[in-house]
Order: C-alpha cells, then sequence, then structure tokens
C-alpha cells in the first residue's frame, strides 16, 4: 500500500513519473527504518532494548505515510536530498508528537497513530511555503497530466481504496473492532467513490469526470474514518462520513486551489490538503461527537475526556505546522543545491535518459 499505492497515486505529472514512484521509494524505505528507531527510543520495553516486530514495523510503516502525504505537496520542486532531510525530521517530529499524545495525553495507539493524516498534510503545506515560487500560481506546462500519467495514478488509487480498510485496521486488537473498522471503512469508501463521480460530473461545465477528483475524493472517506471506525455503530453514520468527505475533495479542489492557496502563498501540488487534511480534520471533529453520543449517560462527567480528545488532533495540527515551517526554511538553504524553478517538474534534472543524449 505504501510503496505501490503512494507511488502511483503521486505519478500523475507527465514529465515526472520516475521520480514520483522512485523518490517515494527512496523516502519510504529510508523512513520505516527511522522510524522503527524512533519508535524504540520513545516506546522502549523496561529493559531499555529497541524491540523489532511485526507490530512495531506496522506503526513504522503507518508513521512514514506523514512523510509521502507532505510529499505530495512538494512534489516536483524538492529534489531527493531535501527529501530525506524532510523524512528525517518529519518520522522524529511525527514519533514525538505521538509520544506526548500517549505518554501524557493517555491517548490510544491507534487513535494517536490514525493523525497521521493531519499531521503530515499541515506539514507538507507549511513547508511548501517557503519553496512558493510566483510562476507556480500561472499554471505550467509541465504540472499537467497526460492519458498515461492518469492511468497510472488510477492504478495507485485502486491499490489504496482496495487496502485502506486494513490501514484502519491493522493495530486494532479487539476482533470486533477490528471487523466494524473494515466493514466502516468499505462503507465510507464505498459511498465517497460513488460521489465523486457524481460531484464531479456536476461541478463540470459540460457535465464531465475528471480523473484528478477520483484520485482525491474516492480516498477522502477511508482518511475520515481513521479515528472513529472501531466505534460506529450503524453504517449510516459511516456512509455520511464518506459522502462528507468527498464533498470536501471534491469542492476542495474547486475552490481552495484556485482562490485560498494563491493568496497564502502555498503551492499543493497534490491537492494534499482536501485530500487528506480536510477529511482528516473532519474525521477527527466526527470522532469527538461519536465519543459524546456513546458517553451520553454519563455526560457531567465528559468535560475533560473530551477536551483531551479535542486537544490531541490540536496539539498534533500545531506540532505539524510548527515543524514543516522549520523544516522547509532549512529545506531553502543553497546547501541543499535547490532547483531553479524553470527546472520544477521535469525527470532530466535527476534521472539519465539515453535517447535525450547528444547524437544518440
Amino acid at each position: 500500500m505504501v510503496i505501490l499505492g503512494f507511488g502511483f497515486l503521486l505519478a500523475f505529472l507527465k514529465r515526472y513519473g520516475f521520480s514520483s514512484t522512485g523518490f517515494n521509494l527512496l523516502i519510504a524505505t529510508l523512513g520505516i527504518q527511522w522510524a522503527l528507531l524512533m519508535e524504540g527510543f520513545l516506546f522502549s520495553s523496561p529493559s531499555g532494548k529497541v524491540k523489532i516486530s511485526l507490530p512495531s514495523v506496522a506503526k513504522a510503516t503507518i508513521s512514514v505515510t506523514a512523510v509521502l502525504i507532505s510529499a505530495g505537496a512538494l512534489l516536483g520542486k524538492a529534489n531527493p536530498i531535501q527529501l530525506i532531510w524532510m523524512a528525517m525530521v518529519e518520522v522524529a517530529a511525527f514519533s514525538a508528537s505521538r509520544w506526548i499524545n500517549v505518554q501524557f495525553l493517555k491517548v490510544e495507539e491507534h487513535t494517536s497513530l490514525m493523525h497521521v493524516h493531519i499531521f503530515g498534510t499541515y506539514f507538507g503545506l507549511a513547508a511548501s511555503w517557503w519553496l512558493y515560487h510566483s510562476s507556480l500560481s500561472k499554471g505550467v506546462d509541465k504540472k499537467k497530466a497526460n492519458p498515461l500519467s492518469e492511468l497510472f495514478s488510477m492504478l495507485g488509487t485502486l491499490f489504496l481504496w482496495m487496502f485502506w480498510p486494513s490501514f484502519n485496521s491493522v493495530l486494532i486488537v479487539d476482533v470486533t473492532e477490528k471487523r466494524n473498522a473494515i466493514s466502516n471503512t468499505y462503507y465510507a469508501m464505498g459511498v465517497s467513490a460513488v460521489a465523486a463521480f457524481a460531484l464531479s460530473a456536476l461541478s463540470s461545465r459540460d457535465g464531465k469526470i475528471q480523473m484528478i477528483h477520483i484520485h482525491q475524493a474516492t480516498l477522502a472517506g477511508g482518511v475520515a474514518l481513521g479515528f472513529s471506525a472501531p466505534f460506529i455503530p450503524y453504517p449510516w453514520i459511516a456512509m455520511i462520513l464518506g459522502l462528507l468527505a468527498s464533498n470536501i475533495a471534491v469542492l476542495g479542489s474547486r475552490c481552495l486551489e484556485i482562490y485560498l492557496n494563491p493568496v497564502l502563498k502555498i503551492h499543493d501540488t497534490c491537492g494534499i490538503h482536501y485530500t487528506f487534511g480536510l477529511p482528516g480534520l473532519l474525521g477527527a471533529i466526527a470522532n469527538v461527537i461519536l465519543f459524546i453520543i456513546i458517553k451520553w449517560a454519563s455526560l457531567s462527567s465528559l468535560g475533560y475526556p473530551v477536551l483531551i480528545e479535542v486537544g490531541s488532533f490540536m496539539l498534533t495540527t500545531a506540532i505539524g505546522l510548527g515543524a514543516g515551517f522549520i523544516t522547509g526554511f532549512f529545506l531553502t538553504f543553497k546547501l541543499w543545491k535547490t532547483l531553479p524553478a524553470s527546472k520544477y517538474f521535469d525527470d532530466q534534472a535527476y534521472w539519465e535518459f539515453p535517447h535525450l543524449a547528444h547524437g544518440f
């Protein structure tokens, strides 16, 4: 899911396919190894040793998803060295955020890991602010897609869609909760997929479906269910969350990219804000509301637990924004050999193409 799904999902740029898939593999494999060490250091056993097991590998893999989401905002604008630096800092920052949530706020480990969508989004957006160039808001030909690159990106979307229920349930131990998480995620993603097609056609002037909406909105339902999937008692609740998340993704691509991003001087290459960030916040808010409903009988004593639930995702957002802003500042240093804006979104800056060599 992490290697193939995200790798092909990001391969929608017509002249950046090698870098999208190749750099995704680079930062994912490096990030998982670093996340294992960070997990061991911060959540070490009483013996003080770092234990590596299948659950720890699963946690590290989920943690590195934050890096892959952030990379979507910087796609085409950051070189491999910058991405490696970003991956190392972001994994450490996300692990520290999780440690605070688990150790001090007593947030469940599954919930702390589902913050990955929010953290990765706002870390990436804050970092991308430093790499913004005025020419990016005017539309760049190399940033466009062609039918083949869109097809590869759709392959990544299909792979993520199929395996997202396992992402939301892999660390749940209770059998009933695991079954609920898998079922509810499928309900939500099914509705978000159908809604994506309908909303894309309705929002288009000529009534045609845009592939970019399918890439983004079909996954938004799974993102929104990350927090509350094990505890949702009725399928219709999951389906409503999937519908709302799909609406956010389609309308966000229509409005935020055109009106908000240029004002904030943010260039979000893959639209991670309305694919992962806003649906993630929707899921976090829905989780708090469901928590209140489930515990309604003891409403008088819910004040502190509710504050903890709200504070945990707000803390994660704040740490993501702060760490991303600082990381983005360091990415502008000359030692990284940042590419000029004219070389953005082009594989030729990093990869060898023998058929383009002189005299071939």
